[in-house]
């Protein structure tokens, strides 16, 4: 783990893999189960998505490349923010699977969201403002040890790097369709209580 982590002193020294090996390192297995629960829950929804309008081989290479490179991204600016901190230290795959977790946010809006356990369900869009809101305050307040910085990039990259692969390869205008399917006729479709 020592010589895997996000520590932005070595990172400076020449140890940029860690701007990529700090995603496969966890703190804990309920954090590492965490994240790949995660990731299975919705990789899968958007790897065929890819592959679906943008081809077979295509679509795959993509899909992992939104994961790999959320992992740099996400990370860039809490190395721009700690790199003069001998104590910080980061790790787990949080930013690359929010960037997940946000491409399904975007191609799917209105598909119920929830946190395990939690018995209320929220459409996609609701749940992502509300996370990003949460993240924000939780990033400036410094709580729990988290890099919450990493959850909000990773979000936004994942929104961002959708958009521009749906664009480039297929023509297609992913905000367009995000808009058009954003439909609220009463409370009811706001709440779904239950798993």
């Amino acid at each position: 783990m020592s010589r895997l982590i996000f520590h932005p002193p070595a990172v400076k020294q020449g140890n940029g893999y860690r701007l990529f090996s700090y995603g496969v390192v966890h703190a804990d297995y309920t954090h590492l189960i965490f994240n790949m629960f995660t990731l299975y829950f919705f990789g899968p929804e958007i790897e065929r998505t890819f592959k679906s309008v943008l081809g077979q081989t295509t679509g795959s290479v993509l899909f992992i490349l939104l994961y790999l490179s959320a992992l740099l991204v996400s990370i860039i600016p809490t190395y721009f923010k700690k790199k003069d901190n001998a104590s910080y230290y980061s790790l787990g795959a949080s930013g690359a699977v929010s960037a997940i977790i946000f491409a399904y946010v975007l191609i799917n809006p209105m598909n119920y969201m929830g946190i395990l356990f939690i018995p209320i369900m929220l459409p996609a869009f609701l749940f992502g403002i509300i996370f990003i809101l949460i993240s924000i305050s939780l990033d400036k307040k410094q709580v729990g040890g988290i890099n919450h910085s990493a959850h909000i990039t990773g979000s936004i990259y994942g929104i961002i790097f959708t958009i521009a692969v749906f664009f480039i390869f297929a023509d297609i205008n992913l905000i367009n369709s995000f808009i058009g399917q954003i439909r609220i006729n009463s409370i009811s479709d706001i709440f779904y209580f239950g798993f």
